[in-house]
């Protein structure tokens, strides 16, 4: 949350080189969150992420939500 807040304030400051610096610091965040780059798990099954749940396997489940436009 360092680095957003980071972000936050050189984006109001203007400073591109701080903007850089904090776009950085929350890409590596998330990488050792394992939110971005490589899979962590080894399960084998198939990463969907990045991919809308109605062209998954998902997509029963996701129809019955109330998220979903068709959701019952």
């Amino acid at each position: 949350m360092l680095a957003r807040s980071n972000l936050g304030r050189a984006r109001r400051a203007g400073d591109d080189a701080g903007r850089l610096a904090a776009r950085q610091a929350i890409d590596r965040a998330k990488i050792a969150l394992g939110e971005r780059g490589k899979p962590w798990w080894t399960d084998g099954s198939p990463d969907y992420n990045r991919h809308m749940a109605v062209n998954t396997p998902y997509r029963e489940w996701f129809e019955k939500t109330p998220l979903s436009d068709s959701g019952g």
